[in-house]
């Protein structure tokens, strides 16, 4: 069974514990934000970023966990989708976006959101329902075949994009089998994806075993077992029907 991280995940409560943990959210975000802030800079240095910087705030000025990534321009197009796949991989880390095109084309401010609507359209999805698997096995649960059909019409309108899947498992058992079936089962999801129409080039599975666990949860709970999806969006496209096609 799979279960995607805090906040994307709705856990079964009383109404109360929500607006607990929203209450939570809201006085450690600052925290928080800067956790993730000082891993992503050491991910960007590790990937040869240069002078790249993440910026977690919005034009408003708000706390966000979807990096806008600055400067880079003079980067190697591969060095780039490295540095920003590096980001996206960090724990905390939603959908990253440049804030140019790296293919130097005037891009639509009001399509540059693009990687941000399908990183929030995919955690909407999966916000009340889990992708689940046969227990032990990196088989899909029959019941997640629907819920993966609007997973992949949802990633469609960011083709181009890169969209890491990555599997996570709790501290039961050896690690060493937890990061393989973890691999697996990501694997798995990527592949039922590109059954529907998503291209493979755009999918990046990795499994983390159980060394990130959620927030708040000790490290043997049963809810680390997830999938989660990070969208990487250098550049944002208007969904056309090739970008829609069919499952077959």
């Amino acid at each position: 069974m799979t279960r995607l991280r805090v906040p994307f995940l709705v856990i079964a409560g009383a109404a109360a514990s929500g607006v607990l943990a929203f209450a939570s959210q809201i006085a450690h975000g600052p925290a928080l934000i800067a956790g993730i802030e000082g891993r992503a800079a050491r991910a960007i240095a590790a990937s040869g970023g240069g002078d790249v910087t993440a910026r977690f705030r919005t034009a408003n000025g708000w706390l966000t966990r979807h990096p806008v990534l600055d400067g880079g321009r003079t980067l190697d197009p591969a060095v780039r989708a490295r540095v920003a796949a590096a980001v996206a991989a960090q724990p905390g880390v939603g959908g990253v976006q440049w804030s140019f095109d790296p293919a130097r084309r005037p891009v639509d401010p009001a399509l540059r959101q693009g990687g941000l609507r399908c990183q929030g359209d995919v955690d909407a999805i999966l916000k009340t329902r889990t992708i689940r698997f046969a227990e032990g096995r990196a088989t899909l649960d029959p019941a997640s075949v629907t819920l993966l059909d609007e997973v992949a019409a949802a990633l469609r309108p960011c083709r181009g994009s890169i969209i890491a899947v990555t599997g996570h498992t709790d501290a039961q058992g050896a690690e060493e089998a937890n990061v393989a079936l973890s691999l697996e089962r990501a694997r798995t999801v990527r592949e039922a994806l590109v059954r529907r129409g998503i291209a493979r080039a755009d999918l990046r599975a990795r499994g983390m075993g159980s060394a990130e666990p959620v927030a708040g949860l000790e490290p043997d709970d049963p809810a680390n077992r997830r999938i989660e999806f990070s969208v990487v969006s250098p550049v944002s496209l208007k969904p056309t029907p090739i970008d829609t096609p069919g499952p077959g």
